[in-house]
C-alpha cells in the first residue's frame, strides 16, 4: 500500500503572493513583455483608470465652467434632510451661497457637498448667531472653524493628539488639527476675532471626556468611519449628543456605500455605512427622543452622479495622478473605496429638548 498521500501541501502565502505579482506585471524580470494569460489581461487596467478619471475630470471641469454666476445668492430653508451628495445640490442655490460665503468656487467635489451641508443645516437650526457655542470633530485643516468666528460664534476644534494622528497617517495628508494656526483661514476671518472666538482641544473620538458638555451644535466631516468599525462610528453619533444642551444639534457626515446592500467594509481604518446602518441609527436615536432629519437615500442621477471615480487619488506615491492633475484637478462626487461605491451621507440630529 501506498503511503503517498493524495492531499496536496498546503500552498506558501508568501510563495503564492509572489507568484502572482510577477504574472500580472507588465514586464519580466529582463524588462520584456509578460505574455502570460494574467497579465495580458490586466495590463491596461491602470491606462483604463486613468482615462475613466481623466473624461470624469474633464466633464466635471465643463459643467462648472457652465454654471450660471450667482454672486448674490442669498441664504433660504430647503429642509435638508439626511442625505448623499448629489450634483443637483452642487448646482443648487444653497451651495452657492455657501460657496461664496467660504469664497471658494462651486466645483464638484464632494468635500466642497459636505461644507455646505453643515452650515446649510447650521443655518436652518438658527446656529449661526453670535454667543451660540459649536464643538468640531476631528477637524482637519477645513475652514468650518474660522467662518463660525466671522459670525461671531464661538468653536471649540478638536482632533487626535499629535502621535496617534502621525499612527494613523492622518497629519501626512493634511487631515490632522494640531493647533489653532492650521484651523485660521484669514480670509475668512480678522485673526483678533478668531483668537477670541476659536479654541482647541485634542479629543479622542471613541473616548469623549464628560466635560465637553453644553454645546448649541456639534459637527465632524468624513470623521467618524476612521474610528475602527461601523458600530464604534454609529456609538460616536450618538455620544456626540452628550456634549449638547437639550435641544441642541448634531450635524455628521461620513462615507455611503451605496450600491452594495450586503457586504461592505468594516474593522479596517475607513469603513463604509450603508443604508441599514443609518436607518438602525435613526431608529436609536429616535427611541431616546431625539428627533432625526427624514432619511432620503436618493443618490441622484445626473451624469456626476453616475461617475464613480477610481484609483490613483491624490497622494498615490506612483504619482501617475499628479501627471494627469497637471490639467485637472481631481474632482468627484462618487468614487471607489477598496472596490465599494461610496460617496458622503450628511446626518442632522436634534437632542431631546428634556
Amino acid at each position: 500500500m501506498s503511503n503517498i498521500s493524495s492531499t496536496p501541501p498546503p500552498l506558501d502565502p508568501a510563495w503564492l503572493d509572489d507568484a502572482l505579482r510577477r504574472n500580472v506585471a507588465n514586464v519580466d524580470d529582463q524588462s520584456r513583455p509578460n505574455l502570460s494569460a494574467l497579465a495580458l489581461r490586466l495590463r491596461d487596467i491602470d491606462i483604463l483608470a486613468l482615462n475613466i478619471k481623466y473624461f470624469g475630470f474633464e466633464l466635471a471641469r465643463r459643467l462648472a465652467a457652465e454654471l450660471p454666476p450667482r454672486q448674490d445668492a442669498a441664504y433660504r430653508p430647503v429642509g435638508l434632510a439626511c442625505k448623499p451628495s448629489t450634483q443637483a445640490d452642487l448646482e443648487s442655490d444653497w451651495c452657492a451661497h455657501w460657496c461664496a460665503q467660504l469664497r471658494i468656487p462651486v466645483v464638484f467635489h464632494r468635500k466642497i457637498w459636505e461644507f455646505c451641508f453643515l452650515l446649510q443645516a447650521l443655518a436652518e437650526s438658527g446656529q449661526l448667531a453670535p454667543g451660540r457655542r459649536g464643538l468640531g470633530f476631528g477637524c482637519g485643516e477645513e475652514p468650518i472653524a474660522s467662518y463660525l468666528a466671522s459670525r461671531g460664534v464661538q468653536a471649540t476644534v478638536t482632533d487626535l493628539q499629535s502621535e496617534e494622528a502621525a499612527a494613523a497617517g492622518w497629519r501626512d495628508t493634511g487631515q490632522h488639527l494640531s493647533s489653532l494656526e492650521q484651523a485660521y483661514k484669514d480670509y475668512l476671518v480678522p485673526r483678533e476675532a478668531f483668537d477670541a472666538l476659536v479654541s482647541h482641544r485634542s479629543v479622542d473620538m471613541n473616548a469623549l471626556p464628560d466635560d465637553l458638555a453644553g454645546h448649541d451644535f456639534c459637527w465632524s466631516i468624513c470623521a467618524l468611519e476612521h474610528l475602527g468599525s461601523i458600530e464604534k462610528g454609529m456609538d460616536f453619533v450618538v455620544n456626540s449628543l452628550r456634549t449638547l444642551k437639550p435641544g441642541g444639534v448634531a450635524i455628521h457626515t461620513t462615507e455611503f456605500n451605496f450600491l452594495d446592500n450586503g457586504r461592505t467594509l468594516d474593522n479596517w481604518p475607513t469603513v463604509l455605512p450603508q443604508r441599514r446602518h443609518f436607518e438602525a441609527l435613526a431608529e436609536r436615536l429616535r427611541a431616546d427622543g431625539h428627533e432625526v432629519a427624514p432619511l432620503d437615500f436618493d443618490i441622484g442621477e445626473k451624469p456626476l452622479d453616475r461617475f464613480i471615480d477610481v484609483p490613483p487619488y491624490p497622494g498615490d506615491p506612483s504619482g501617475k495622478l499628479e501627471t494627469m492633475r497637471a490639467q485637472h484637478d481631481s474632482t468627484h462626487i462618487k468614487l471607489s473605496i477598496d472596490g465599494f461605491a461610496s460617496t458622503c451621507f450628511g446626518l442632522i440630529v436634534r437632542k431631546a429638548r428634556a
